[in-house]
């Protein structure tokens, strides 16, 4: 394997100061409790990993200012369908196990984030407003009138949720029958990072100073380096190595500019309004070793969720790392088929 630079060494260092400056409420909702769930490594999960095999349709999607939208759905149109919405330098391969999981069954929907993947970066600002009505559009284009769908965002995906729904709150109930917010914040992203473990009382990364570093655009190329880096930023000790090989090629696909633009967007968002506007069954999941968004961030929309009524569960999984969907794939799919099954059932039953 090729030596890393000096200059991907730095852009490397930049990946971990990245995640440290990013950073049990019980849920009362009819009596539904946190549940704790204890993952095995090297699950059969790791064999949804490969390649979808399924077919896809291509959907034409321009989001406001005319940026193309790469968007595809796999399965039958008229089978129930779920929206994924995948987190910063990601891209739709990164849902791939659950494309392999749900393409028989379900009308499976994935779509590349703004300036992410096949996504133009279009002309606006990256921030919150972007993510909202870019998930609009793919909602409009892909869930027909009179039909709603399983809505689930990983990360920068669960945040487009909550943004979505802060912005769009008249099409929450009509566009989605149950939510999964999965290893995400609502803000103070810079404060709560754990990829440092500091004493309580040391000082925090100044929010400035993470900026400046989350809108870093040094190239990350593929080496033994950026390897055990991006390992310990979004993934758990016990990540089996092809769940690390899987994140590692989606993150190193990301543009720099598009890593660079995003992670200044991040640095100082709050989207907490979007939460009361969930009006429809909301499951929080988070790792227990998540380090980007650790268990406090989902203990607070557990709690924020639980106060508007609309919490159906908080899911903390030990041992497990902030790509959820990927180290976790049975539990995390688990929980989708879950919302399905409420979606039959009058929402607040």
């Amino acid at each position: 394997m090729k030596k890393p630079s000096r200059r991907t060494a730095l852009a490397v260092s930049g990946l971990v100061a990245v995640g440290t400056a990013l950073g049990t409420a019980a849920a009362r909702r009819r009596g539904t409790a946190v549940r704790s769930v204890v993952a095995v490594p090297g699950d059969p999960g790791d064999a949804l990993l490969a390649h979808p095999q399924a077919v896809h349709d291509e959907v034409d999607v321009s989001a406001d200012d005319g940026a193309r939208l790469h968007v595809r759905a796999y399965g039958d149109p008229d089978a129930d369908i779920l929206v994924l919405s995948h987190g910063w330098t990601c891209s739709t391969d990164f849902w791939t196990p659950q494309i392999n999981a749900f393409a028989e069954k379900y009308r499976v929907v994935v779509y590349d984030q703004r300036g992410h993947g096949r996504s133009e970066t279009g002309s606006r600002v990256f921030g919150p407003d972007v993510l909202a009505d870019d998930l609009a559009a793919v909602l409009a284009a892909t869930v027909p009138a009179g039909r709603r769908a399983v809505l689930a965002g990983h990360s920068m995906g669960g945040i487009s949720i909550m943004a979505w729904a802060e912005r769009h709150p008249d099409q929450v109930r009509d566009k989605v029958s149950g939510v999964l917010l999965a290893s995400t914040g609502m803000d103070n992203l810079v404060a709560a990072s754990t990829i440092v473990p500091l004493p309580q009382r040391a000082p925090r990364v100044p929010v400035p100073v993470a900026r400046r570093l989350m809108g870093a655009t040094v190239p990350l190329v593929a080496s033994s380096v950026t390897t055990r880096a991006i390992k310990y930023v979004a993934l758990s000790p016990t990540a089996t190595p092809a769940a690390v090989a899987f994140c590692e090629k989606i993150v190193l696909g990301c543009p720099p500019r598009t890593r660079g633009g995003w992670g200044v967007a991040l640095s100082a968002l709050d989207v907490h309004l979007g939460l009361a506007n969930l009006i429809v069954p909301t499951t929080v999941l988070v790792g227990s070793a998540d380090r980007l968004t650790p268990p406090s961030h989902a203990e607070r929309l557990a709690a924020g969720l639980d106060e508007a009524g609309n919490l159906e569960h908080l899911v903390v999984v030990d041992g497990i790392g902030h790509m959820s969907s990927v180290e976790a794939i049975d539990v995390f799919n688990f929980e989708l088929e879950h919302l399905f099954e409420l979606a039959g059932q009058p929402v607040g039953s």
